[in-house]
Protein backbone atom coordinates (compact mmCIF):
# COMPACT_ATOMS: atom_id res chain seq x y z
CA UNK A 1 0.00 0.00 0.00
CA UNK A 2 2.77 3.11 1.02
CA UNK A 3 4.47 1.88 -2.42
CA UNK A 4 2.63 4.47 -4.68
CA UNK A 5 3.40 7.24 -7.27
CA UNK A 6 6.15 9.87 -6.11
CA UNK A 7 4.59 12.76 -5.03
CA UNK A 8 0.85 11.41 -4.42
CA UNK A 9 -0.52 10.89 -1.42
CA UNK A 10 -3.36 7.89 -0.43
CA UNK A 11 -6.12 8.96 1.34
CA UNK A 12 -9.06 6.53 3.03
CA UNK A 13 -8.59 2.55 3.45
CA UNK A 14 -11.23 1.78 6.05
CA UNK A 15 -14.71 0.29 5.94
CA UNK A 16 -17.03 3.22 7.35
CA UNK A 17 -19.01 0.02 8.36
CA UNK A 18 -15.96 -0.59 10.90
CA UNK A 19 -17.91 2.34 13.07
CA UNK A 20 -20.68 -0.32 14.05
CA UNK A 21 -17.84 -2.69 15.42
CA UNK A 22 -16.91 -2.66 19.04
CA UNK A 23 -14.16 -0.03 19.95
CA UNK A 24 -11.54 -2.73 20.69
CA UNK A 25 -12.01 -3.72 16.73
CA UNK A 26 -12.05 -0.31 15.93
CA UNK A 27 -8.96 0.70 17.54
CA UNK A 28 -7.65 -3.01 15.82
CA UNK A 29 -8.43 -2.03 12.05
CA UNK A 30 -7.07 1.70 12.53
CA UNK A 31 -3.85 0.28 13.78
CA UNK A 32 -3.84 -2.56 10.89
CA UNK A 33 -4.90 0.42 7.93
CA UNK A 34 -2.07 2.72 9.54
CA UNK A 35 0.69 -0.28 9.98
CA UNK A 36 0.09 -1.39 6.22
CA UNK A 37 1.12 1.59 4.76
CA UNK A 38 4.47 1.91 6.76
CA UNK A 39 6.34 3.91 8.43
CA UNK A 40 4.76 7.95 8.14
CA UNK A 41 6.98 10.55 5.73
CA UNK A 42 8.20 13.26 7.95
CA UNK A 43 8.86 16.76 6.38
CA UNK A 44 9.82 17.93 2.80
CA UNK A 45 10.85 15.76 0.43
CA UNK A 46 10.10 12.24 -0.85
CA UNK A 47 8.43 9.13 0.60
CA UNK A 48 4.79 7.90 0.92
CA UNK A 49 2.07 10.27 2.45
CA UNK A 50 -1.27 9.24 3.84
CA UNK A 51 -3.92 10.89 4.56
CA UNK A 52 -6.37 8.75 6.92
CA UNK A 53 -9.94 8.44 6.04
CA UNK A 54 -12.91 6.67 5.87
CA UNK A 55 -13.53 4.86 2.44
CA UNK A 56 -17.30 6.15 2.16
CA UNK A 57 -19.03 9.21 4.24
CA UNK A 58 -20.49 8.12 7.97
CA UNK A 59 -23.66 6.83 8.28
CA UNK A 60 -26.62 8.77 10.00
CA UNK A 61 -26.55 5.77 12.71
CA UNK A 62 -23.01 5.63 13.77
CA UNK A 63 -22.74 6.30 17.28
CA UNK A 64 -20.87 9.11 17.92
CA UNK A 65 -18.73 7.50 20.95
CA UNK A 66 -17.65 4.94 18.33
CA UNK A 67 -16.45 8.40 16.02
CA UNK A 68 -14.13 9.33 19.19
CA UNK A 69 -12.66 5.70 19.26
CA UNK A 70 -11.53 5.88 15.67
CA UNK A 71 -10.17 9.59 16.19
CA UNK A 72 -8.34 8.92 19.21
CA UNK A 73 -6.93 5.91 17.86
CA UNK A 74 -5.44 7.32 14.54
CA UNK A 75 -3.66 10.16 16.73
CA UNK A 76 -2.33 7.24 19.17
CA UNK A 77 -1.33 4.62 16.49
CA UNK A 78 0.11 7.87 14.68
CA UNK A 79 2.10 8.99 17.17
CA UNK A 80 3.35 5.60 18.00
CA UNK A 81 4.55 5.15 14.24
CA UNK A 82 6.34 8.50 13.85
CA UNK A 83 8.41 7.82 16.66
CA UNK A 84 11.88 6.92 16.21
CA UNK A 85 12.94 3.40 16.47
Amino acid sequence: VGEGAHGKALQGNIDPNVLFAPPERIDAEVAAVLESFGAPHQGSGTGPTHIFNLGHGISQHTPPEHVSVLVDAVHSHSKRLRQPA
